[in-house]
């Protein structure tokens, strides 16, 4: 098995990042279908880690086929879910209200 190493992370993130542009989609669509706490890349590498842990790189690929599938099959992305389970996503948004209000 292929161990998940720095270098290895850092490939898989380039990949997703290109996958999700290829797909048209975006690291918040990637979180809801994993499940993921965040939006944040790190928190997303950490649910595929753990799906890596469990059964290797094939695991890990048959779980981002899954999603891509589920992307394909539910182009809208199925029920929208609220920002507010994306904790650093309603500071992103409070930090953008604080430098709209605040003058420069």
């Amino acid at each position: 098995m292929a161990a998940w190493t720095p270098d290895f992370e850092t490939e898989l993130t380039q990949l997703l990042k290109d996958w999700l542009k290829q797909q048209g989609k975006t690291q918040a669509d990637l979180r809801r279908s994993l499940r993921a706490v965040s939006t944040r890349m790190p928190s997303l590498l950490e649910v595929l880690e753990q799906e890596h842990k469990q059964g290797g790189l094939p695991a890990l690929a048959a779980r981002l086929c899954r999603v891509e599938e589920d992307w394909r099959n539910n182009p809208a992305g199925g029920a929208v879910e609220r920002d507010t389970a994306d904790p650093f996503g309603q500071l992103d948004l409070l930090l953008k209200e604080i430098r709209q209000d605040s003058p420069n």
